[in-house]
């Protein structure tokens, strides 16, 4: 297998999204497959929309995935440097010598020339694209224009004649009439090139072997290939890859559960199960859908990607998380909880928590949690002074609807039967209630339903009677006397 040469090309706009970033995923996973390298390059050429800490913000997302590259902007490397605009003399170089050869020309015109154009192409009914007004300037007459300051850009000559055929790895050959395409701005006139020059120019001289982009670009991939071409470099093998679709279709969105990158981490989930979500959303392996990273990289070939969208799919991505959280060894996950809690708990709690009490709630709430983010609401409880007590018509539902006093007694009940348990452990605990229940003539999980309001403050917890061994006869039975006495007002 010959080792790939691949990059991650990423604009400065912003945070990397989940599509952007899947093409990441799988651009990283081929170059370890093949035993190559993977650069990160920053294509910063539209420096209009350029955010500041973006490049950070960028990096920091490939860190917390785990996608380590060989070379770029921040460690350097041999085919440097890895940012567009440190490398403009080279743009200016290609454009210049595709004038001197007759591939490319001064254009002129002014923007308010081609929004006329534009204008008239669309009440034509006519395709719209630059038509070639400048291209028969004679070269002595345009270079004088350009050096007497004149406004310009560069376009590029399109061949008016005969087909251009670029292979995709996905779609085998991919032919366009060349009568079809403009004469496309290969360089701004504010000297930065436009991605059509940038990316022969860039992956020509890193040797990138393979260029894995969406396939909104594939309209363009004729484009480009007449570049490399008319520059005489090596075309490198396209991969055209299928977006990702909203749950139903459609064009994906944060409201369909897509986040950045960073905003996965903060709400808690892992970053080898989004690396594995983002790895099967377009490619899979027969049945098979929790892979170990190591096994990604193993099977991974970019020419088994799926030519269909793949959709968003938030359950599965939620799915995989709790799997992947179920799977940690239990010291590993009492660390990220303890340090989720820490993050999530009210100011008042004590910090740092007690890392060994948080390792003996962590069996009880692994099978119920699907991101980090869901054991505050799971367990705060644990770790207040005083348990809130819930509403009275929390308490006050089924068995004991309109019966305050009836619900009061049984709690009461409650509290008096675990002051006498001993040894405080669970099954003890749990003997004394279900005895009571049996007593009193209550059904089991009416008596339950009261008890675990008033000792977690919720309807959905932990365990029962592991939790309430966790939190101590004390704090237990002070929970269950404040809630009867708040039923009987």
């Amino acid at each position: 297998m010959t080792p790939a040469r691949v990059r991650y090309a990423p604009s400065p706009t912003g945070d990397p999204h989940v599509g952007n970033i899947r093409t990441a995923v799988w651009t990283w996973l081929y170059a370890r497959h093949t035993g190559g390298k993977f650069l990160v390059r920053l294509e910063d050429t539209d420096q209009s929309r350029a955010v500041p800490g973006s490049l950070e913000r960028i990096l920091a997302s490939l860190r917390w995935l785990g996608l380590d590259w060989d070379e770029g902007p921040d460690i350097g490397g041999p085919y440097g440097p890895y940012v567009q605009s440190e490398r403009l003399p080279m743009y200016q170089a290609a454009a210049a010598r595709l004038i001197e050869q007759g591939n490319a020309y001064p254009c002129f015109c002014s923007s308010e020339e081609l929004d006329a154009l534009r204008t008239r192409q669309q009440a034509e009914k006519r395709p719209t694209g630059y038509e070639g007004k400048c291209r028969t300037i004679p070269a002595a007459t345009a270079r004088s224009r350009v050096n007497a300051g004149e406004p310009h850009v560069i376009r590029f000559a399109t061949p008016r004649d005969g087909s251009t055929t670029v292979v995709d790895l996905l779609r085998g050959d991919v032919t366009v009439e060349n009568r079809t395409l403009d004469d496309f701005v290969i360089l701004k006139s504010d000297g930065f090139p436009t991605y059509h020059l940038a990316h022969p120019v860039d992956d020509t001289a890193m040797e990138i072997t393979h260029v894995t982009r969406g396939d909104e670009w594939l309209p363009s991939a004729p484009r480009h290939a007449l570049l490399f071409d008319a520059l005489g470099y090596p075309r490198p093998t396209y991969v055209h890859t299928p977006i990702i679709l909203a749950p139903g279709g459609g064009k994906l969105s944060k409201r369909h559960g897509a986040k950045f990158v960073l905003e996965y981490a903060e709400e808690g989930y892992l970053p080898d199960a989004l690396l594995n979500f983002l790895c099967i959303t377009g490619w899979g392996h027969g049945d098979d859908t929790v892979f170990t990273r190591e096994r990604l990289i193993e099977l991974f070939d970019l020419a088994d990607l799926s030519l269909n969208p793949a959709t968003f799919d938030m359950d599965k991505l939620n799915w995989l998380n709790g799997v992947y959280l179920r799977e940690m060894p239990e010291r590993d996950l009492a660390e990220l909880l303890a340090r989720r809690l820490e993050h999530d708990l009210p100011a008042d709690a004590v910090r740092p928590l007690d890392r060994a009490f948080v390792e003996a709630i962590t069996p009880l709430v692994r099978e119920r949690i699907q991101v980090l983010g869901d054991v505050t609401a799971l367990a705060d409880f644990f770790f207040v002074d005083q348990i809130p007590t819930p509403t009275r018509e929390e308490f006050l539902q089924k068995r004991f609807k309109d019966d305050a006093a009836g619900a009061a007694a049984a709690i009461e009940g409650v509290a008096t039967a675990l002051e006498a348990v001993s040894p405080w452990e669970t099954p003890a605990i749990e003997s004394a209630l279900r005895g009571l229940a049996e007593s009193t003539g209550v059904k089991v999980g009416d008596l339950f339903t009261l008890v675990r309001l008033a000792v977690t403050g919720k309807r959905v917890s932990p365990p029962l009677f592991e939790s309430i061994e966790l939190l101590g006869e004390t704090k237990a039975v002070d929970a269950l006397r404040r809630a009867a006495s708040m039923l009987r007002g």
